[in-house]
């Protein structure tokens, strides 16, 4: 049972679930969506990233590289068409504009970090967070960390893509979940493909599932949007998920505005920002938020 690697381990978390948490952020994820607030998570594998804001120019990388990939006098500093991932540079660099993205914890590491903060979590209705990328990807060794978790009396939250196998996870991680935060990103099944990079049938279908499991099994579950200028905040798009929830039930969802932090992110990667969303690098506005709202409100869903 290989362990995942981790991105990050967030504490005082406020924005990743109920109360204080620790957000703790996987590494891969099923669906590529060309807007991912959180580009370094897509692949499962170690990746470097590079910030060029960072870089002195000491040419400490150029010394450590052991093939010659590394040099702060050239375009990018890091030739990735040569560079073999030993990741040596990062290890040497003063600024640390030269990263390792993705580490191995283990689930005993993990639960120890997370035992610090337990008081925040109780005081404050919070604990844990599964996110990232995806942790329904790991489902044997992610249904671990929940069980260990629990059993320290830390309640776990999860935030998925909705794109995953349902008995595998309704068996192996459901039991140790409190909560839940699903993406419901774009309606139309052709139109998920073209912009998540997988359809959206099985997701649409896992939503209803949980649903209506939640209620027996006794985890809340919040359908979340985030929006995005011409794909995702369309009156078209945004009409079609309000119908469905009111179809299936659902009365509170929350629209997350459009956050362009993952602009640097991406460069950082050495990778190529979509045509589609070359501009984009500005935050949404209070009243385009405010009318994405409406159109939830009037079908009576509250919008949190």
């Amino acid at each position: 049972m290989k362990a995942p690697l981790v991105l990050e381990m967030k504490g005082n978390s406020l924005d990743d679930g109920p109360g204080i948490r620790t957000a703790i952020f996987f590494k891969g994820c099923p669906l590529s969506c060309i807007w991912c607030h959180n580009p370094e998570s897509k692949r499962v594998e170690a990746e470097l990233s590079v910030s060029l804001d960072d870089c002195i120019g000491c040419g400490t990388c150029e010394k450590t590289c052991p093939v010659g990939a590394a040099t702060p006098r050239q375009q990018g500093i890091v030739d990735r068409s040569r560079c073999t991932l030993c990741f040596a540079c990062t290890e040497t660099c003063p600024p640390k504009a030269l990263e390792r993205v993705g580490k191995e914890y283990s689930i005993e590491e993990i639960v120890e970090k997370c035992a610090k903060d337990k008081p925040f979590y109780d005081v404050s209705g919070g604990g844990v967070t599964l996110t990232g990328g995806e942790a329904t990807m790991f489902p044997e060794w992610v249904s671990e960390l929940a069980k260990a978790l629990k059993e320290k009396g830390m309640r776990v939250h999860l935030e998925t893509c909705g794109c995953f196998n349902y008995e595998k996870i309704k068996e192996c991680l459901l039991p140790y979940i409190s909560s839940i935060y699903m993406d419901v990103k774009i309606y139309d099944s052709d139109a998920h493909k073209k912009y998540c990079g997988v359809p959206n049938e099985v997701i649409l279908e896992n939503l209803e599932r949980l649903l209506a499991d939640s209620k027996e099994m006794g985890f809340t579950l919040l359908p979340r949007t985030p929006l995005i200028p011409e794909i995702t905040d369309t009156d078209e798009n945004l009409t079609a998920i309000a119908d469905l929830y009111s179809r299936i039930g659902i009365k509170e969802t929350e629209l997350l505005a459009y956050n362009p932090t993952w602009y640097k992110k991406t460069a950082k990667l050495g990778v190529e920002i979509d045509k589609e969303l070359q501009g984009l690098d500005h935050w949404q506005s209070k009243d385009k938020l405010e009318h994405c709202k409406s159109i939830f409100a009037e079908r009576n869903i509250e919008c949190l």
